[in-house]
């Protein structure tokens, strides 16, 4: 890997980082987007049912805002009614609003960074292109004529032509399905979060009647 690396030259070492950061980005989604860590399937159901008759203590509340990102919204329900048990329901909702617009910018974290990836690299793999045939060219003779030319350099301004082609491509690849992946899984995370943050509202609203 190193040998081949040596042969794309110095301009492959920027699309290494990109690979690296790359890489670790993915990771940080996969762990961070987690159905547990984001939206448990039976989160609002049991939310529901502890504040079937009255907004249920602070410390559960506490602990449902520290389960997930649902929990934080459906917890900034159960606190502004805390707060005020008279808010109107606009007051109510525009504080479930406040906490998801919150969740949902931490949910698309990275996730602009890892599109530029997928964007910068085929381009940083042209620069590695067009850095290999300058050295091509750079290794002809005066006279003109491959033949008069340099024959390592003209190798190697080969090497360094394609490797960054390649290599740019193969960061770029994976990084953009990548990218898809995640915005539509968070997506779909946000429309979770929206529909039970309506649902809780309206139920909210009943308990405060």
């Amino acid at each position: 890997m190193f040998s081949i690396i040596q042969a794309a030259g110095w301009p492959i070492w920027p699309l290494v980082a990109c690979s690296i950061l790359a890489l670790a980005l993915v990771i940080e989604r996969f762990v961070s987007l987690k159905t547990a860590k984001v939206a448990p399937p039976k989160l609002l159901d049991e939310a529901l049912a502890v504040s079937r008759n009255a907004v249920p203590m602070p410390d559960v509340v506490t602990q449902l805002e520290q389960n997930s990102a649902l929990g934080e919204v459906l917890a900034s329900g159960f606190r502004a009614l805390n707060n005020d048990p008279r808010c109107s329901e606009a007051e109510l909702r525009a504080a479930m609003e406040i906490t998801g617009r919150a969740v949902a910018h931490r949910l698309e974290r990275y996730l602009n960074a890892l599109a530029t990836i997928a964007s910068a690299a085929p381009l940083l793999g042209l620069l590695g292109t067009v850095i290999g045939m300058i050295e091509i060219f750079g290794s002809q003779s005066p006279g003109g004529g491959a033949t008069g030319g340099n024959p390592a350099q003209l190798a190697h301004g080969i090497s360094v032509a394609l490797y960054n082609t390649a290599f740019g491509l193969i960061v770029a690849i994976p990084a953009l399905i990548f990218w898809r992946y995640f915005r539509g899984r968070v997506d779909e995370y946000l429309l979770t979060l929206e529909l039970s943050a309506e649902r809780f509202a309206r139920h909210l609203m009943n308990i405060r009647r």
